[in-house]
């Protein structure tokens, strides 16, 4: 009740600000657009407020963390963006919330991008520093702004029984991790999930350089980072010496007209975070623990319609127990019913490769899911909007046959 409170005292602040007058917005833009050196060097800082809350079923799925039932997250990003001259861009994303994924924890600061760009030609740049990945195409338009949803596509956020933090030594430890099979359900799913891993988390804001741009009606990247695509946020920043196995991730575009747009992504890497070593088989290395990943996505754009869609082929190599496969996949439709407001709809499946228990059988390494989510936006402003979305998910084995889930968000854009 505390946490619906909170969202209706924040409805109420941010209704009061959504129909004041632009000119208020243009004297905050203003108040933060700077420039100098004869206008060679511009810097904006500009920002979003997000009052976010959940209800939801139990076990919290996905990258939620809470034992309750429902849950209050608001969250504020600054953006700062800086030009000098036409060739050096500089970017830096900052974000106070109770942390990178919904949880109960206390309030805390931290710096989530900050890269430098070198541009020196529209078919070659550079880019250094700590930002989002360039696999797929949900990233570009993963902020709370331009996401039609509240919460990510499956593959960006569902949990598989992969550790990060241990090397499955069987076949046996990998499904109990799973908890499938003869295995079953522990009593309490809870303490396992900061130990799991999805296919890509989230944005995937981990260290590195990337060198991409445009040839014709073709788009590459190529980035080389220190965690692989399904690395906690906790060694993004570099605390652990990654850089002895790095990420090496690649995508390929092709744009043949405005409406059409393709993408082939790649991505290959160590799996297990450096603390790890201890747990892995004699004569290996963390390099021989390995994700890659393979992923195509589509955008179509037409009237008031827009689609995408992606797909993930992953695996995970396990010496001396095989290769855990998975596939993933999402297809969001979001439609324009007015200037002012539009729905979005998006469905979401993972399936599990097998693997061969101790009776010689051969079990899934995970649970099959579906999820299908359903989202209204209405957009009272050019900087106020609000969100509504429904989850309904189906999980093979799982706690329960069926999961459903609420979210609201309020999003203030300055």
């Amino acid at each position: 009740m505390k946490g619906a409170r909170r969202i209706l005292c924040g409805l109420l602040m941010l209704g009061t600000v959504a129909f004041a007058s632009d000119s208020w917005f243009d004297r905050i833009d203003q108040a933060l657009t700077f420039s100098t050196l004869e206008d060679r060097l511009r810097a904006r800082v500009s920002g979003t407020l997000d009052l976010e809350g959940y209800h939801l079923y139990q076990p919290a799925p996905a990258l939620i963390y809470t034992r309750g039932k429902n849950l209050f997250n608001p969250r504020l990003s600054l953006f700062l963006d800086a030009q000098w001259g036409d060739e050096i861009y500089a970017f830096a994303h900052a974000r106070l919330d109770r942390g990178f994924d919904p949880s109960e924890a206390g309030a805390r600061l931290r710096l989530d991008e900050y890269a430098v760009r070198f541009s020196p030609a529209g078919a070659f740049n550079v880019q250094v520093g700590k930002f989002a990945t360039i696999v797929g195409n949900w990233v570009p338009r993963h902020g709370s702004w331009a996401n039609g949803f509240v919460t990510a596509p499956l593959p960006y956020e569902n949990l598989t029984a992969i550790w990060d933090t241990a090397a499955a030594r069987s076949t046996a430890t990998l499904l109990n991790w799973a908890h499938v099979g003869a295995n079953g359900l522990p009593s309490d799913e809870y303490p396992e999930k900061p130990l799991r891993a999805p296919i890509i988390w989230g944005p995937s804001y981990a260290q590195g350089v990337a060198v991409f741009g445009e040839v014709a009606s073709f788009n590459y990247s190529i980035e080389l980072k220190n965690a692989s695509l399904s690395s906690n946020p906790e060694v993004w920043a570099g605390q652990e010496d990654h850089w002895r196995h790095p990420t090496v991730s690649a995508r390929l575009g092709y744009q043949p007209n405005e409406m059409w747009r393709f993408g082939f992504s790649a991505s290959t890497g160590s799996y297990l975070r450096s603390s790890a070593e201890g747990t892995i088989l004699p004569g290996r290395s963390l390099g021989d623990y390995r994700q890659t990943v393979f992923a195509q996505d589509v955008s179509f754009a037409w009237h008031h319609w827009q689609l995408w869609a992606e797909a993930f082929e992953a695996r995970f190599a396990i010496p001396g127990v095989g290769d855990a496969d998975t596939f993933a996949y999402y297809v969001e439709a979001k439609y324009k019913i007015t200037p002012q407001f539009f729905g979005a709809l998006r469905w979401n499946q993972q399936s599990y490769g097998t693997m061969t228990n101790s009776a010689g059988q051969p079990v899934h390494w995970g649970r099959n899911a579906w999820r299908i989510d359903v989202a209204p936006t209405y957009r009272f402003t050019p900087h106020l909007q609000a969100k509504l979305q429904y989850s309904l998910q189906h999980e093979s084995n799982g706690p329960r046959r069926y999961g459903h889930r609420w979210a609201a968000q309020f999003v203030l854009r300055f």
